[in-house]
């Protein structure tokens, strides 16, 4: 099992679904397209500073601001083309309610990952390690082989591949 088959199972739908008030279908087809969306903003950022920021906002649980960090301005096309190849169940309003949920869970497995673990389910109230100097290779490699599971996932279907382009090109700007 994928790296990011295991974040994506450790997530609680239920929960998810009753909180955004949708059918745990429609939650699981959102959770899996949103997922590889918030990995994609992660491996957009350059810079050890910001992702010192999004360490810190995970342990303090805020998806808000988790999400301003990684996609700043472009949230709202973020979550349009996130939304865009589901189905009409799924839409961007939906994926932008997901993603202050999702933030902190997504943060905290790639953390976990990046220290050695095997990644959780929610965020951890320990503080996470800071990502070292030369670390970036290390995340990029870790956030690179989950996305690659995503496209793989997608058993050849483009959509993963096209979401992909759209957030590259949304997220060089931000």
């Amino acid at each position: 099992m994928s790296d990011l088959d295991d974040l994506i199972k450790s997530i609680p739908l239920a929960d998810i679904a009753a909180q955004l008030g949708v059918s745990e279908e429609t939650a699981s087809e959102a959770v899996n397209q949103t997922v590889p969306t918030l990995l994609a903003g992660l491996q957009a950022q350059d810079t050890t500073e910001p992702q010192a920021q999004l360490i810190d906002a995970a342990d303090n649980g805020d998806g808000q601001e988790i999400v301003a960090s990684l996609f700043g301005e472009k949230t709202d096309d973020v979550a349009a083309a996130a939304a865009a190849p589901l189905s009409s169940g799924v839409t961007d309003g939906l994926v932008k309610q997901l993603l202050p949920i999702l933030a902190p869970i997504v943060i905290s497995f790639v953390m976990k990952k990046l220290a050695g673990g095997g990644g959780a389910a929610a965020p951890q109230q320990e503080q996470a390690p800071a990502p070292q100097q030369g670390g970036g290779d290390v995340l990029g490699s870790i956030l690179g082989n989950m996305l690659g599971g995503a496209n793989q996932q997608a058993g050849g279907n483009a959509a993963g591949n096209v979401l992909g382009n759209i957030l590259g090109g949304l997220l060089k700007g931000k």
